[in-house]
Order: C-alpha cells, then sequence, then structure tokens
C-alpha cells in the first residue's frame, strides 16, 4: 500500500511540479521515472534508498547517462509480485 503511495506522489510531482522546472535530470530515465521503477521491483524501503542513492549522485559533477534500476526485465525472479 505504501508502495502505491509513494508512485502516486512520484506521479503528481512529474504531472504538476517537475513542467514547472524543466528538464534538469542528467539521467535517463529520469530520477523520478527511475524512483517510481525501483519503488514497484524491490518495495518501499528498498526502492526508496535505490532512489535515495541516484538521487545523491545527481549534481553537476557527475556525467549522468543511462542508469536503468537494477535488475533484469526478462528474469521473473528479480521483480516483486504483486498483491
Amino acid at each position: 500500500m505504501i508502495d502505491r503511495l509513494l508512485i502516486g506522489a512520484l506521479r503528481l510531482y512529474k504531472r504538476f511540479i517537475s513542467p514547472l522546472l524543466g528538464p534538469r535530470c542528467r539521467f535517463v530515465p529520469s530520477c523520478s521515472e527511475y524512483a517510481m521503477q525501483a519503488i514497484a521491483r524491490f518495495g518501499a524501503v528498498r526502492g526508496g534508498w535505490l532512489a535515495a542513492r541516484r538521487i545523491a549522485r545527481c549534481h553537476p559533477f557527475h556525467p549522468g547517462g543511462h542508469d536503468p534500476v537494477p535488475g533484469d526485465d526478462t528474469n521473473p525472479h528479480t521483480h516483486r509480485t504483486h498483491r
């Protein structure tokens, strides 16, 4: 349940706040998209930790680039089971 609330809050951020800030993310996928994927895949605690680590790397001295959420999309054992 907390997973869905966090993902909902991130969607609201992407819809209403992010457009006001303009394109700033140096990573692909964006930090908010990364956080949604990480929380959906690993849950609120581990996914939130991965998202926080990603945001900590988002600074002018980091080159950015392609940085997907860990885990192989083709391996069903890396995904959380949905209730």
